[in-house]
């Protein structure tokens, strides 16, 4: 019997199966109100049968977002649309995840198929944040070094975020600490040269991400889950390494965290990534058996076979896919059929079953 087809059960949850869509940035939304689009484009995963469905990095603060066009969750008036696409999740079957995110030095960007380039003040550009006053690459503008202020302030619009991602009815929440946004940023000796409480050391760098995920536990009910993003490696001499994500997801799992996404790079321009088809899934499997705790694999999976030894192999919890379900999302029905698991199609589309 398929394992990628087995229902798993996190806390009070039970996903379907043990395939989540990863978090993906749209660049569809006008001042962080989910539209039509999340609608559309969340549900229809849900109705092509993943078990878990992750809106993209949801911003806890304007100045927190990627690009003007990303989704957010700032404001109360944010709920309502966001309301609408978990109950879209939820009613066709899988169980609706968020991210909550903060975009840190890489933020204030355009849009993808708009440049992908800082913006600038004219074109309604911010100043961005970071634990200090060094820009991602050569060339850009400085961030600003967040004081202990903006950190405190930080950690409660996580808070203030998270509250809100219950009263919408999300089910699981996941903090974004990779890519190089903004708590990766504290988590690694490349950008973090503070020299305070949150710098320095390993346990002063951890401090954020601890305080942020301590503060979204304290708020989301007992009974729900919470999993953390991180880049298990930086792929850059000197960065954060494997050995460090070991120890912080030993961290995290005495902070009632219940789930570590496993994905890795994107904090330094230097990195050396060597891909191929998934290349990420080692830092999955010992983060998994070294800290004793669930774990999912991300990076370039493509294939039902693929995801399905993932999980024999004791590799991995979940399997989150990305690309793959852009590509194509009924891959979870195409999947089934493949590894012999009878599973239910909507009945809407029973007469097209093969």
């Amino acid at each position: 019997m398929s394992l990628l087809f087995q229902p798993i059960t996190i806390r009070s949850i039970t996903a379907r199966n043990r395939l989540a869509v990863s978090p993906m940035c749209q660049y569809s939304s006008v001042d962080g109100f989910a539209n039509h689009w999340h609608l559309i484009h969340l549900g229809s995963r849900a109705v092509g049968g993943a078990g878990i469905v992750f809106t993209e990095a949801t911003a806890v603060s304007p100045e927190g977002r990627i690009s003007p066009d990303d989704l957010g969750i700032w404001k109360d008036t944010h709920i309502a649309g966001l309301a609408q696409v978990a109950e879209a999740i939820k009613s066709n079957g899988a169980v609706a995840g968020i991210q909550l995110a903060h975009a840190g030095r890489k933020a204030s960007h355009s849009s993808p198929w708009n440049g992908n380039r800082l913006l600038t003040t004219a074109e309604d550009g911010w100043q961005t944040l970071a634990p200090s006053a060094v820009a991602y690459r050569e060339g850009m503008p400085l961030p600003g070094a967040m004081d202990i202020s903006q950190i405190r302030q930080l950690i409660a619009d996580f808070g203030n975020a998270a509250r809100r991602a219950v009263e919408a009815g999300f089910q699981v929440f996941e903090i974004h600490a990779a890519h190089g946004y903004l708590l990766n940023e504290f988590l690694s000796p490349l950008s973090n040269f503070r020299d305070d409480e949150y710098g320095g050391s390993f346990e002063n760098r951890i401090r954020l991400l601890l305080q942020a995920v301590g503060e979204v536990r304290r708020v989301i009910p007992e009974i729900l889950p919470l999993f953390v993003r991180i880049s298990a490696t930086e792929w850059t001499a000197g960065g954060w390494d494997e050995s460090d994500s070991i120890k912080l997801a030993v961290r995290l799992k005495e902070q009632g965290v219940d789930l570590i996404d496993c994905s890795s790079g994107g904090n330094s321009p230097n990195q050396q990534i060597v891909t191929a088809p998934l290349y990420q899934v080692p830092y999955a499997a010992s983060i998994r058996q070294a800290a004793g705790i669930l774990t999912g694999a991300v990076g370039l999976i493509t294939r039902a076979d693929e995801a399905e030894d993932i999980l024999r192999g004791e590799q991995a919890d979940l399997v989150f896919m990305g690309r793959q379900l852009l590509r194509d999302p009924y891959f979870p029905l195409h999947a089934a059929k493949q590894l012999g698991a009878n599973i239910p199609w909507p009945v809407q589309y029973e007469r097209a079953r093969p």
